[in-house]
């Protein structure tokens, strides 16, 4: 059996692909080091992710970068072009998450907890902000291929609790992120059945849903509601999370009260018709401490 030709480079491919090496070299340099990390955050290269893990000092280079910015977070007044440089890095490290071929060894390598303490932080401020979408953005690229040994990791590593508690602050574009890691965790079979193992687990995760859910009727964002009644829906499929619901799925979502707010999405509107029909049984007359906590917020 003949094995297959190499493909030739066309002179631009290969023209761009010794332009990438080239800042890869400069990303050694702490003077070329910054621009850098920006002329490389702005590649959509598809050999990009490869390139950077395979290529001698640039994975140490990229966590450096990350590193240095630790001792600013616990200071409210992170400067922009500190936040600006290591999200450039940032960007980096999600297209390395993101590609088949180095997502593994990045998860051996347990990069993933590198980013944590930026999605920790709580100061609300631009640069703070920008830190922590990023950071998520990291984390998002893992779990965009319903990759288990990557859900595992994050599972394993406690990044639901991170998730959970920026579902809850920052701004909208932040909450979205968050809670689309948590979509892709339930959408799982082994997040799904991690959530729902324990009462802790699963109140955690109701209780931020139902405050959420309890805030858009005062802030609304349909693209967060939305990501929400998803949420909501995947728990039904697990026996336990759907007996837990019946008692404490907040009621704003049963009265039709975001009726309108949906009323332009059939998606939307089928897959909070589907969760009301999946709890349709009588919930018993017990209140739970979740549905305590969520009408308190």
């Amino acid at each position: 059996m003949s094995e297959e030709p190499t493909p030739v480079m066309t002179p631009q491919r290969q023209a761009e692909r010794e332009k990438l090496y080239q800042l890869m070299i400069e990303l050694a340099y702490p003077a070329s080091r910054e621009v850098a990390l920006l002329e490389l955050s702005k590649k959509n290269d598809p050999d990009l992710a490869p390139m950077l893990w395979n290529s001698f000092g640039t994975s140490y280079t990229l966590l450096q970068e990350v590193v240095n910015v630790y001792p600013f977070i616990s200071n409210p007044i992170l400067k922009a072009n500190q936040s600006n440089r290591v999200c450039y890095a940032l960007t980096l490290l999600q297209c390395v998450a993101a590609h088949p071929g180095t997502r593994p060894a990045f998860l051996r390598g347990q990069i993933p907890v590198y980013v944590y303490p930026f999605i920790s932080t709580t100061f609300k401020s631009k640069p703070f902000e920008q830190l922590r979408l990023n950071s998520l953005g990291v984390i998002g690229a893992l779990v965009e291929t319903d990759d288990t040994e990557a859900i595992s990791f994050l599972l394993s590593s406690e990044v639901v609790p991170l998730c959970l508690s920026n579902m809850l602050k920052g701004s909208k574009l932040t909450k979205s992120a968050a809670i689309k890691i948590i979509e892709k965790i339930l959408l799982n079979k082994t997040g799904l059945s991690y959530i729902c193992e324990t009462h802790d687990r699963f109140a955690r995760v109701a209780t931020t849903l139902g405050k959420m859910t309890i805030r858009m009727m005062k802030y609304p964002c349909f693209r967060v509601l939305k990501r929400v009644v998803r949420c909501y829906l995947l728990i039904t499929e697990n026996e336990l999370g759907r007996s837990a619901l019946r008692v404490c799925l907040p009621d704003p979502l049963r009265d039709g009260t975001f009726s309108s707010a949906m009323q332009h999405d059939p998606c939307a509107k089928q897959w909070l018709k589907t969760l009301l029909k999946n709890l349709e049984s009588r919930a018993p007359a017990v209140i739970l401490q979740v549905v305590e906590s969520t009408e308190g917020s």
